[in-house]
């Protein structure tokens, strides 16, 4: 064997299993999201009025995390129902810190800018603690949100103790609304009583997140 090449493939073989090795952690990064039972990813975020916010900052508060996004039928479901509107009203009038999260990419078709978005909230009598503007995705993957609505919540230890949908019946129509089961409201009632959480994980239904590629 020619010495160059004696020289070059000791080389060759670690230069692949360098890479091999990255990818592999890659590939471990991007399929890591928060689950139940573990503690919620750590995140800041600026809200719509240009304000920093943390999750840090609600430490030893119930906190729920709700994925939106106002171009969404399913999302229009349960605001223009009121449905949602009186969730935030009915657990933040028990000290439940409620977030909105919007990760919808800037480039999207029904991206709002944070003025329009915290407007459209306000005209449906929304009451989040804060909305809060994800456009890069960052933090909406490290949850592993997937849908719009896509709920979690968080307990005053800073444990996720509820992820999925917001109800039972996968459906943009307004009539289901009164014959589905609230799992948000089922498990906030729990939580808030000292119970464990009868149905920690359901399935998220609603539209596809639009990240940032």
């Amino acid at each position: 064997m020619p010495f160059l090449i004696r020289t070059l493939l000791p080389r060759r073989t670690a230069l692949l299993g360098t890479l091999a090795a990255c990818a592999a952690l890659a590939a471990g990064t991007a399929q890591a999201a928060a689950a139940v039972g573990q503690p919620a990813p750590a995140f800041t975020l600026t809200d719509t009025s240009g304000k920093t916010r943390s999750l840090a900052e609600f430490k030893g508060k119930t906190v729920v995390l709700e994925w939106t996004n106002p171009g969404c039928p399913f999302v229009r479901k349960h605001y223009d129902s009121a449905n949602l509107p009186g969730l935030q009203k009915e657990f933040t009038g028990k000290d439940v810190v409620w977030l909105a999260v919007n990760s919808t990419e800037k480039a999207a078709s029904d991206y709002l800018a944070p003025p329009e978005l915290a407007g459209w909230i306000q005209g449906k009598a929304g009451a989040p603690t804060a909305t809060l503007m994800d456009e890069e995705g960052t933090v909406g993957k490290a949850y592993g949100a997937r849908t719009t609505p896509h709920m979690y919540i968080v307990n005053p230890q800073g444990t996720l103790i509820y992820a999925g949908g917001i109800d039972s019946i996968a459906s943009a129509r307004v009539s289901d609304i009164k014959t589905a089961t609230n799992y948000v409201r089922q498990g906030l009632n729990e939580a808030l009583a000292g119970k464990p959480i009868s149905q920690a994980q359901t399935q998220p239904y609603g539209c596809t997140i639009k990240y940032k590629s």
